[in-house]
């Protein structure tokens, strides 16, 4: 079998930027066990698969060694290609999913806002190992949500972080998102996010824990447009807005290579 794929890199306007997603449009959906083979073929931290479905499309989303239950930039990355490859210079763009119900992607000219549910994350009991796990300084606090989140007070503090993800790779929870003030010109917050436990080290720019972070940096900093850079290697830029209990994300993404698979 044949199958189309495209990657791109979500998030920035750059190529080698942001976070480099793969896509596979399918006509109907194979079996689980060869998606995720793809998955862990591509070695991406996401490879998104979707199906016409009416007027929208189903999405999945898989991890080299796991299907997760959301993702930011995979689902950019897929509205991206429908929106440039399948059906060009279409708006709006519906994707039923299986667990974060129907998300919904705005297209105005080279930017995508992605309508997410907010996460707002709670002070919590912390795995006794999560600390030891990320190595520096204490943090300002620790709140959770479906993954922790770590503050601290300064973004050097979180560009500093060199996590044991031995350690990170046993916590109770999907993974960790670290987040301080910025300090660069025109950001309000920085962060990084590690799920070494689901095959992705250091993930380069994460939309899913924006869904977290908004919410937090919306309430500590009273107003709801914030501006967000994740710190990673790559690096990454989200305008991020918090809408009642949605959260919405926009971002740029471009095309890196487009070509075909046999399976």
């Amino acid at each position: 079998m044949r199958l189309p794929i495209y990657q791109v890199d979500a998030f920035t306007d750059t190529v080698f930027g942001g976070n480099p997603a793969a896509v596979v449009p399918l006509e109907r959906w194979l079996p689980d066990d060869r998606l995720q083979a793809i998955a862990a073929e591509n070695n991406l931290s996401e490879t998104a698969y979707f199906v016409a479905d009416g007027s929208g499309y189903e999405l999945r989303w898989f991890t080299p060694t796991t299907e997760i239950d959301l993702c930011g930039h995979a689902t950019l990355a897929s509205a991206f290609v429908i929106a440039t490859r399948l059906e060009p210079h279409r708006a709006f763009i519906s994707f039923a999913t299986r667990k974060a119900g129907v998300l919904t992607v705005n297209r105005a000219g080279d930017e995508f806002t992605l309508d997410f549910p907010a996460h707002p994350p709670r002070p919590g009991r912390a795995d006794p190992q999560l600390l030891p796990a990320l190595g520096g300084p204490l943090p300002r606090e620790i709140l959770a949500a479906r993954d922790y989140l770590v503050v601290y007070d300064d973004e050097a503090t979180v560009r500093a972080l060199a996590p044991d993800m031995v350690r990170l790779a046993g916590l109770d929870r999907f993974a960790v998102c670290v987040t301080a003030p910025a300090t660069m010109p025109g950001v309000d917050f920085v962060s990084r996010f590690f799920a070494p436990a689901h095959g992705i080290p250091e993930d380069p720019v994460t939309g899913a824990a924006h869904c977290m972070l908004t919410p937090y940096w919306a309430m500590r900093l009273g107003r709801g447009r914030l501006k967000a850079r994740q710190v990673s290697r790559r690096g990454g830029a989200l305008d991020c807005g918090l809408v009642g209990d949605r959260v919405l994300m926009t971002g740029r993404a471009v095309l890196y290579l487009e070509g075909q698979i046999d399976v």
